[in-house]
């Protein structure tokens, strides 16, 4: 994977995530996970290296955006 550069990080709440799994529908099955909590700039595509097992992809995260009851999984305030 390409280096991670400090813009991809240069505020607090900014996160990068680098995922290794199984198979494509894995990795981004976990990826669709991350995008339904957190502002996500998702990956187009898995990658995969010569000679080792599984793919990879890398997202990008914002733990800065607001979590939406609806997406968090807890009841909104009544």
């Amino acid at each position: 994977m390409n280096p991670i550069h400090d813009t991809h990080v240069s505020e607090p709440g900014l996160v990068v995530v680098d995922v290794a799994a199984a198979d494509d529908d894995t990795a981004l099955a976990f990826q669709q996970l991350l995008a339904d909590r957190w502002a996500t700039s998702p990956a187009q595509h898995t990658t995969r290296d010569a000679g080792e097992p599984g793919v990879r992809l890398r997202c990008y995260l914002d733990l800065r955006q607001p979590i939406s009851p609806a997406t968090s999984g807890e009841a909104a305030p009544q």
